[in-house]
């Protein structure tokens, strides 16, 4: 079984990511190919990048950057639930991101997007797509794309899909499995 990290970046009162993100988490548990955790960045709450040293040479300093490092070191997989701010994902994933270097290379990440309106954060996806990149972390092409989030929390603030999403939550999980596979054989060639 494969270790799948679920990162939900928002980090704001009432976001919406930390619903969505538990629902994925489950989804790739019940596939019996991942053991998966999910790490609210609300909750994590790392300070703004404060290590004195560049994390490309992993001298770190501060013990939440050592847990950090442990944390997403062990990960054979991610999967990023993000919002669209203004065009781009969330601050406190890009932080959350900068603190490493070594630690994200050669995996693969699935994505889940979401937006308040019909652009279902694919901006946001675009951006992180090309961040990830730099780190050597492969994003898969299929994700999840949620327009209009909103619309799918019900009175008592759960978060409902529908056929759609559900499709491309399994087809994007399938697909983590595959770059899974192959990002380990790459990752422990070096």
């Amino acid at each position: 079984m494969y270790k799948l990290k679920i990162i939900s970046s928002t980090v704001r009162p009432g976001r919406k990511g930390t619903a969505i993100g538990k629902w994925i988490a489950e989804l790739a548990q019940k596939t019996g190919n991942f053991e998966t955790e999910f790490i609210d960045l609300g909750e994590l709450n790392l300070p703004l990048m404060n290590e004195a040293i560049h994390p490309v040479m992993k001298q770190y300093e501060h013990n939440h950057t050592k847990q950090w490092s442990k944390k997403i070191e062990e990960a054979d997989a991610f999967i990023f639930v993000t919002a669209e701010y203004d065009y781009s994902y969330p601050a406190s994933l890009k932080n959350a991101l900068e603190y490493l270097v070594h630690e994200w290379a050669y995996k693969p990440a699935g994505i889940v997007s979401y937006s308040a309106g019909a652009f279902a954060g694919v901006r946001a996806v675009m951006s992180l797509k090309q961040d990830l990149l730099s780190l050597k972390t492969i994003a898969v092409h299929e994700a999840v794309n949620i327009p209009m989030v909103n619309q799918l929390f019900n009175e008592d603030g759960l978060f409902t899909t529908n056929e759609q999403i559900e499709k491309n939550a399994a087809i994007l999980l399938q697909q983590l499995l595959r770059w899974t596979k192959g990002m380990k054989v790459i990752k422990e060639d070096k």
